[in-house]
C-alpha cells in the first residue's frame, strides 16, 4: 500500500510540474508579445494586458491592442512541437487546435459588444505565435495567425481607420470596462466614475460620450433592469413532487371506485318473471 502511494503521489507530481512548465512558458510568451506591442505606442498604438474577459470573470484577455489600424484581441500562444496551418486548420504535433482559434473568436466578440456599432467592425482576431516566430496565415473561421518576428511589421502595415483621438478614447474605455479586480459589467458606476477628458472627447467617438452622459440609465438599452419584485401579499408556490401527484391520483381513483359502489347499490333489482308449472295429464288405464 505505500509503494502504491508512493507511485501515486510521483504521478500526481510529475503532472504537477507539466503544468508548472506549460504555465510559465505561457507567461513567459505573454510577457515578450507585451513588450513588442508596447514597443508600438510611439507608432500611434495603444495596449491592455491581461484584462477581464467581457462576460466571463474568471477568464481574461492576454492583450488588446488599439492604434491606427483598429482594434485587435491578441491571444499569445506559446505552443512547443509540429505547429503548422495548413488549409485554414491550425494544427500541434497532428492535434487540431481549432478550439483555441475559435476562443480568440469569442474573445474578440465579447470586445466588440462593448463598443458603438460602427467601431465594431474594426475588431481583429490575432493569434500570435511565439515558438512559431515565422509562421503566418488566417484559419478557416478568421483569426489571424501571425509569429512573434512579423507581429510588429504586421500590425503597423493594416491601414489606417481610426485617427489618434479616437484611439486614445476607445483605449480608455475599454480600460474603464476590461481593468481592474472586479468582473467587467455595464454599470451606471462605472460610466459615472469615467475621467472628464474622456466624457467631452470629440471627433468620430463622441457618440461613446453621448451614450456615457445618458440623462438616465434606463435610456440606455444595454441596462440590465433587474426584475419586478413581487407583492408582499403574494408568496411563490412550491410545484408538488412526484410522491404527491401520486397520492393524489391514488386518492381519486379510491373516490370513484366507492363513488361506483354506491351507484350499483342503489339500481333495482330486475322483476322476478313468474315461470309457468308444466300441466299435469293422467293416463286411464286400459282395458
Amino acid at each position: 500500500m505505500a509503494a502504491e502511494r508512493a507511485a501515486k503521489l510521483r504521478r500526481q507530481l510529475e503532472h504537477a510540474e507539466r503544468a508548472e512548465r506549460a504555465w510559465a512558458a505561457g507567461a513567459a510568451g505573454e510577457a515578450r508579445v507585451a513588450a513588442i506591442l508596447d514597443s508600438l505606442q510611439s507608432k500611434g498604438w495603444m495596449s491592455l494586458h491581461d484584462v477581464h474577459w467581457p462576460g466571463r470573470p474568471k477568464a481574461n484577455l492576454d492583450h488588446v491592442l488599439v492604434g491606427p489600424g483598429g482594434i485587435m484581441v491578441v491571444d499569445a500562444k506559446n505552443w512547443s512541437g509540429n505547429v503548422h496551418l495548413r488549409n485554414g486548420v491550425l494544427r500541434q504535433n497532428g492535434y487540431s487546435r481549432e478550439r483555441e482559434a475559435a476562443g480568440v473568436l469569442e474573445q474578440a466578440a465579447a470586445v466588440a459588444a462593448l463598443l458603438e456599432p460602427q467601431h465594431r467592425r474594426l475588431v481583429q482576431s490575432w493569434l500570435c505565435m511565439v515558438g512559431q516566430p515565422d509562421l503566418q496565415g488566417l484559419t478557416v473561421g478568421g483569426a489571424r495567425v501571425q509569429g512573434i518576428n512579423t507581429l510588429s511589421e504586421a500590425v503597423q502595415a493594416l491601414p489606417a481607420v481610426l485617427d489618434p483621438g479616437t484611439v486614445g478614447t476607445i483605449h480608455q474605455y475599454l480600460a474603464n470596462l476590461l481593468g481592474g479586480t472586479s468582473s467587467p459589467l455595464l454599470t451606471s458606476a462605472k460610466i459615472a466614475a469615467a475621467p472628464p477628458d474622456f466624457l467631452h472627447a470629440s471627433g468620430p467617438a463622441a457618440s461613446l460620450a453621448r451614450w456615457r452622459t445618458a440623462r438616465h440609465p434606463a435610456d440606455d438599452p444595454r441596462t440590465i433592469r433587474p426584475p419586478a419584485p413581487l407583492p408582499a401579499n403574494r408568496s411563490r408556490k412550491k410545484k408538488p413532487g412526484c410522491f404527491a401527484v401520486l397520492f393524489r391520483l391514488a386518492l381519486i381513483i379510491f373516490a370513484m371506485g366507492i363513488f361506483l359502489n354506491v351507484l350499483s347499490g342503489l339500481k333495482p333489482d330486475a322483476p322476478v318473471v313468474p315461470i309457468p308449472t308444466p300441466p299435469v295429464v293422467t293416463t286411464a288405464p286400459g282395458p
